[in-house]
């Protein structure tokens, strides 16, 4: 079941004609894909995550990305990696469970459908985590959810 909870494909971030990211989330993380130019040696290549703010850049030179982040991510659990001429940088949610447009603010953000389908996606996710054993696969959601911590099973709970 958790493959088919897992994003289907990465969405693209394009500037011009050229692709600038690749990102997908899940509940808890927001993963960016960063292709590298070639011809420079992976060790000079640097990632600084902030808060709500991520710089990326080769040393000795101004940051190719330095941009405020969509909403603010834990710094203690957040990292990068390179593999293969690919900058990974995975974000983890500050608010677990939050439906992200893109990892950037004002940039490249999903159009309405594709949030959409986003948020239906990580509802799922969440239902799933929270009732294990239970097959929501075939479940069909309006986006909307309440909130768990005021409304429990048709119960409030004040």
């Amino acid at each position: 079941m958790a493959e088919k909870l897992a994003p289907e494909k990465r969405h693209s971030f394009f500037h011009g004609s050229q692709k600038v990211f690749e990102w997908d989330q899940t509940l808890d993380e927001v993963n960016m894909y960063i292709t590298l130019p070639t011809g420079v040696p992976t060790k000079l290549f640097y990632c600084k995550i902030q808060s709500k703010h991520v710089e990326v850049g080769i040393k000795g030179n101004p940051p190719y990305m330095n941009h405020d982040l969509y909403s603010p991510v834990k710094t203690d659990s957040s990292f990068w990696t390179i593999e293969d001429d690919i900058l990974h940088i995975t974000l983890q949610k500050r608010d677990k469970g939050q439906t992200w447009s893109s990892p950037i603010e004002g940039q490249g953000q999903l159009d309405p459908y594709a949030a959409d389908v986003e948020q239906k996606r990580l509802m799922l996710q969440r239902f799933q985590e929270e009732n294990p054993g239970f097959d929501f696969s075939q479940a069909q959601f309006s986006g909307n959810c309440p909130d768990p911590r005021t409304f429990m099973g048709g119960i409030r709970s004040d």
